[in-house]
């Protein structure tokens, strides 16, 4: 069901994972988001893992969307091994069982859907990326307009002042794939990333989801609950204080695009190291006008604008409202 009224018509870049999840039912239920395709990643899945739920999301949730699957590997690093322990070995916290759904992903690869539709829709398509970065980075290589053909592109990516999460300076995504990350940063897109800097910001208690699935009494919430409440397991077993939640990472991107306003700001250069103990590193230029010695730094690469502080308990408020909304629709089941 395609929501003609919506300001934001979204591509969501994705390797669903439990956070990913939150993300895309919070697409589904804001009445401003158009949620016209679905791109698959590896990163807390396989790729393969990744589409199957995205297909199984979206019609338990009532919804036809199209999936198109992407890349199964970083650009050049070496591939790790998805953090079965995070996410779940399935990611979505290793659920008991599975009603069977309709539908299949795409003959076209994700960075083919994702060129298809910007050169369909040009200058109205928000690309929401919230995985490693290989997709945007071959649909670039694929057409180098892209940036132009593009409304936006928003990450849940890297960080600069919050140690990182893979490594003392490293964010997941971009650590999973350091080259594309640098692709993508230097690009020349009007380009957001909502990163550790504030996803850190905002915990998301087990409880909440427990209510929302008691509210709704519907499988996809069924499904979001248990996978939260998994996710919420490895988080509480590292960060004891936290209590049994979890950081809203992903769906932030999104609270972003809807609400700005939640967010402070700064823009800069930004590069990503992609090699050495710092790897996956994502650098940022604080400065702006100081002619470094070292390459890369030049006036003409393009600025990121970064999200620094949040307004934590208006985006749960925004969160809870929204997912408590009347948005699920009957399942598309066999």
């Amino acid at each position: 069901m395609q929501n003609v009224t919506a300001k934001h018509k979204v591509i969501f870049d994705t390797d669903p994972g439990v956070d990913d999840a939150m993300a895309l039912y919070f697409a589904l239920a804001h009445p401003d988001i158009d949620l016209i395709g679905i791109t698959t990643t590896f990163g807390n899945v396989t790729v393969e893992q990744a589409t199957i739920n995205a297909l199984y999301l979206t019609r338990i949730a009532g919804r036809e969307i199209p999936v198109a699957q992407g890349v199964p590997v970083p650009f050049a690093k070496a591939p790790g091994v998805p953090p079965a322990f995070i996410h779940g070995a399935d990611g979505l916290g290793n659920l008991p069982s599975r009603v069977t759904v309709e539908g299949k992903a795409e003959e076209r690869s994700a960075a083919e859907f994702i060129v298809d539709m910007a050169r369909k829709h040009p200058g109205e398509i928000t690309l929401v990326a919230v995985g490693p970065l290989g997709n945007l980075g071959l649909a670039l290589k694929l057409e180098p307009k892209l940036p132009k053909l593009l409304k936006q592109v928003v990450l849940m990516a890297g960080t600069v002042d919050e140690p990182g999460n893979v490594s003392p300076v490293a964010e997941a995504n971009v650590w999973n794939d350091p080259d594309a990350a640098d692709l993508v940063f230097t690009a020349g897109w009007d380009l957001t990333m909502v990163g550790l800097d504030v996803t850190h910001r905002v915990v998301l208690m087990s409880s909440f989801f427990k209510r929302l699935a008691e509210q709704h009494k519907h499988v996809a919430m069924d499904t979001l609950s248990h996978a939260v409440n998994f996710y919420s397991d490895f988080y509480s077993s590292i960060r004891p204080n936290m209590g049994h939640g979890c950081f809203g990472h992903d769906v932030l991107a999104f609270v972003w695009l809807v609400a700005p306003e939640m967010f402070k700001t700064k823009s800069g250069r930004v590069r990503v190291a992609m090699d050495g103990i710092a790897n996956g590193q994502t650098m940022m230029d604080k400065i702006g006008t100081i002619p470094y010695p070292q390459a890369g730094w030049e006036k003409d690469k393009p600025e990121t604008r970064v999200c620094m502080e949040v307004d934590a308990k208006a985006c749960e408020n925004l969160i809870d409202q929204t997912l408590s909304s009347g948005w699920l629709l009957p399942a598309l089941t066999k």
